[in-house]
């Protein structure tokens, strides 16, 4: 390869208009434009595609029989295409059982280390593998919990939460609503209870059996009679409370009803194995005195300086050639700023900058070079000062002969490349161009630029004076993870910036905690369903002394970035219900009325109109051996998800399929005269998220999107009351100039009197509040105290905040010190 460039011609993957473009190999290349432009599409759909095409077909003949299935990018030409690895932000949650320790595979080795050097117990001859070291596998787990280190159990005061009512009156909380719930009391009435005493006042016999038996016993119900109605006796028979609950946590395939059951649940560490998660033969294997659930505890970096002493050691044994190389690793974290963590930390309770990192930091030791690195936006959830660290981790990867393409919207991190490809000028159709190929300081003469404003000395945001808080909500002697007897005030009325390096507590006090004790004071009925915290074991349980200012919120609100579905079948459509409305419209015309075609026809859920090919999902999943599965188009539908007796219904000659295709902006004006549509449309433009297609899957939506498509739901829904807004970190994968647009939207929640708490790491969001929270001063035990509390200048000015330099620059009050 004497030419040093990837040269790329005619593109067309997705909105990109045939584009020519050459890029330097060796190089930091930053892909800039507004979302939706078109940059994704060609580092991801189009070089990282193609490179990975190339190496399938240099595989096997039965790689590239699959290849097929997976389709080529819509490119010309490529040249000069070296190899490439993707680090893309996850689209999927990751699972309970997933830590750590398997993310960064640090845990195979640490397992690997106690079945081959570890200490056996006395008499013990044979050495367990190293599954047996493994929670998550059937040699390994505990067999009491499963390898979760938790059991859920039920109790008489989580069962019946307040003893002063009757059964009538719903003393049994855990019992399910509605005509079931009745019916349990019907039945508990025929079978001789008195179910109008207070619960406290009947018998300690009498309520044990209620709550806990196992006996269901079928009795003949005569019901009271209602005026009008005609009830007849029935065979009723009686469950126990705890037997339902234990029943519908196991077996319900509702996420709603599992969720409120959970809610009358106890979960404590395991009585057999005190929470360890392992069998009792592995936990009596030792290294350094410890057993691996021990050690797996520890902060990565204080595991570092146990197993060094062993790592050091000259001679090349089992035990020190595993001890160098978890060593080494360790420390590749550590320079990351993650040695804070431990191998045990459940994935889900790491932030998105955590989980970027520790993928980044796995590849930085494989020691590949000659490799292009495809980024999507490393900078994600990261407080600018853990930006200099990643920063220093990309030098690294450049000078070991890689090639760094990153999508990114920071723009401190695009000021340090060495190359900027900028997409636009806008999103969607009206995007797709090359507007800038070449050194970053030559941006400053693309005229169409979008980036252009802000990546070169943007001038700080004018003066605002804060808004005047309308109360206080304060939380006191909160103790959560890092969290340690903590107080914490949040005005009301105004916009709150939460802000601290990776790890200093941010989402725990403000999606957690504060979450919590709104929704405990509201009621799940008045707190979104979003605001349902997960469960992370008896370790993770919330402490809260006291919380005052309570009573002035009405609603509460929680948004974050979890998926709006994990499977193609989800799309922004269904989620903000506007596809109910485009299917009555389809429904409404001559040719469906002719053909009897009611709305649900036009759901691609109902076998009547779906391909049955694909079920409706216009995918269909290809599963790759030794590599990730993927979703190939149906070779039936093509991706239409409907079959062709649906499909010849057509409203303004297009049809349920190729409405599904259009872009929010574009469907905004093609559905402008049907109302319930419109409003949605308008709500998702507000956010941002006009370059989204309406049947976009899911499975392709970023963090930031699913939180802006679940925050244009929440817009277009009437308001009543005072309500809190919880956002995490909403400007996630924005660039600059779609933030103003989202920001507009946040301040205006503000100025109808409501109040709005977010999580952020932009400090140009930041400047602009009300109010800020800084945590820190470091992330894990280092953090989880408020440095410094007051104005967006208040906070710049404070001695011993991280964020305050960083935070400073954007306030006018100097420029940010060298870190």
């Amino acid at each position: 390869m004497s030419d040093s460039y990837v040269r790329v011609r005619g593109a067309r993957e997705h909105n990109l208009r045939g584009i020519d473009v050459d890029i330097p190999r060796d190089a930091l290349v930053a892909f800039t434009g507004v979302s939706g432009s078109g940059k994704s599409s060609l580092a991801f759909g189009t070089l990282y595609a193609e490179a990975q095409r190339r190496y399938f077909e240099s595989v096997a003949p039965y790689a590239r029989r699959l290849i097929h299935q997976v389709g080529a990018p819509k490119v010309e030409d490529i040249t000069g295409l070296p190899p490439a690895v993707a680090l893309e932000q996850r689209r999927s949650a990751p699972t309970s059982r997933s830590s750590v320790g398997t993310v960064t595979t640090l845990s195979n080795t640490l397992r690997m280390l106690f079945s081959r050097a570890g200490d056996y117990p006395h008499g013990v001859t044979g050495r367990l593998d190293s599954d047996a070291f493994s929670p998550n596998t059937a040699a390994g787990a505990c067999p009491e919990c499963h390898g979760l280190g938790t059991v859920h159990r039920v109790t008489e005061d989580s069962l019946v939460p307040d003893p002063d009512r009757s059964i009538r009156d719903g003393a049994v909380a855990a019992w399910p609503g509605a005509w079931q719930g009745k019916n349990l009391r019907d039945i508990l009435a025929a079978l001789g209870h008195d179910i109008d005493r207070p619960w406290r006042d009947l018998p300690a016999a009498d309520r044990e059996w209620i709550l806990f038996t196992d006996e269901q016993p079928v009795v003949t119900v005569h019901p009271v009679r209602e005026a009008g109605r005609i009830q007849r006796p029935y065979k009723g028979q009686y469950m126990s409370a705890r037997r339902y609950v234990l029943h519908t946590f196991a077996d319900s395939k509702s996420d709603t009803l599992r969720r409120r059951v959970q809610g009358f649940m106890v979960a404590e560490p395991c009585p057999v194995c005190r929470g360890r998660r392992l069998r009792p033969e592995a936990l009596a294997v030792t290294f350094a005195g410890r057993d691996i659930a021990a050690l797996a505890a520890l902060p990565l970096g204080a595991l570092a300086a146990l197993l060094r002493p062993t790592a050091d050691r000259p001679d090349e044994g089992v035990a020190p050639t595993l001890a160098r190389d978890l060593v080494a690793r360790i420390e590749v974290l550590a320079e990351l700023g993650l040695g804070y963590l431990s191998m045990d930390r459940p994935a889900p309770t790491l932030s998105a900058g955590e989980l970027q990192r520790l993928r980044l930091a796995t590849q930085l030791r494989s020691g590949l070079f000659g490799v292009v690195y495809v980024l999507d936006e490393p900078s994600a959830g990261l407080h600018p000062a853990d930006t200099e660290a990643l920063l220093t981790v990309l030098g690294r990867l450049k000078a070991a002969g890689n090639s760094l393409f990153v999508v990114e919207h920071d723009m401190d991190v695009v000021r340090r490349a060495d190359w900027i490809v900028d997409i636009g000028p806008r999103a969607g159709e009206h995007g797709g161009q090359v507007l800038h190929s070449g050194p970053v300081a030559a941006l400053a003469d693309a005229a169409d630029s979008a980036t252009r404003r802000f990546l070169f000395a943007p001038a700080p945001p004018p003066g605002r004076t804060p808004r005047t808080p309308a109360g206080t909500l304060t939380l006191h002697g909160v103790t959560l993870h890092n969290l340690r007897d903590l107080d914490a005030a949040f005005p009301l009325g105004v916009f709150t910036a939460v802000t601290g390096v990776s790890g200093s507590g941010k989402s725990t006090l403000v999606t957690r905690v504060l979450a919590e004790a709104v929704r405990d004071h509201l009621g799940a009925d008045r707190a979104d369903a979003e605001a349902d915290a997960p469960d992370t074991g008896p370790e993770a349980r919330l402490q809260l002394a006291a919380a005052k200012g309570l009573e002035a919120v009405d609603r509460l609100v929680r948004v974050d970035q979890k998926p709006i579905g994990r499977t193609p079948r989800s799309n922004l459509a269904t989620y903000t219900g506007l596809f109910d409305a485009v299917r009555k419209v389809f429904a409404a015309t001559d040719e469906a009325r002719a053909r009897g075609y009611t709305a649900g026809r036009f759901s691609f859920n109902v076998a009547a109109g779906r391909c049955e090919t694909c079920q409706g999902e216009g995918f269909v999943a290809v599963e790759l051996l030794f590599l990730p599965g993927s979703y190939a188009p149906c070779a039936d539908c093509h991706g239409a998800r409907y079959n062709p007796e649906t499909l010849r219904v057509t409203y303004r000659d297009r049809t349920i399929a190729d409405v599904l295709a259009l872009t929010v902006d574009d469907a905004a004006a093609f559905l402008a005269d049907v109302p319930a549509a419109a409003r949605s449309l308008r709500t998702l433009q507000d956010v941002g998220l006009g370059y989204l297609r309406l049947g976009q899957p899911a499975t392709e939506l970023s963090g930031g999107e699913a939180q802006r498509i679940k925050l244009a739901a929440e817009l277009q829904r009437a308001r009543r009351g005072h309500t809190l807004y919880l956002l995490d970190e909403p400007t996630t994968g924005l660039h600059p100039a779609d933030t103003e647009v989202l920001l507009r939207q946040l301040h205006g929640l503000v100025d109808a009197g409501n109040t709005v708490v977010v999580v952020e790491h932009d400090m140009g969001v930041v400047a602009g509040a009300d109010h800020v929270i800084d945590l820190g001063p470091g992330g894990g035990a280092e953090g989880g105290r408020i440095v410094a509390a007051g104005t967006p200048a208040e906070v710049a000015a404070a001695p011993g905040s991280r964020t305050a330099p960083y935070l400073a620059r954007h306030c006018g009050r100097g420029r940010m010190a060298e870190s």
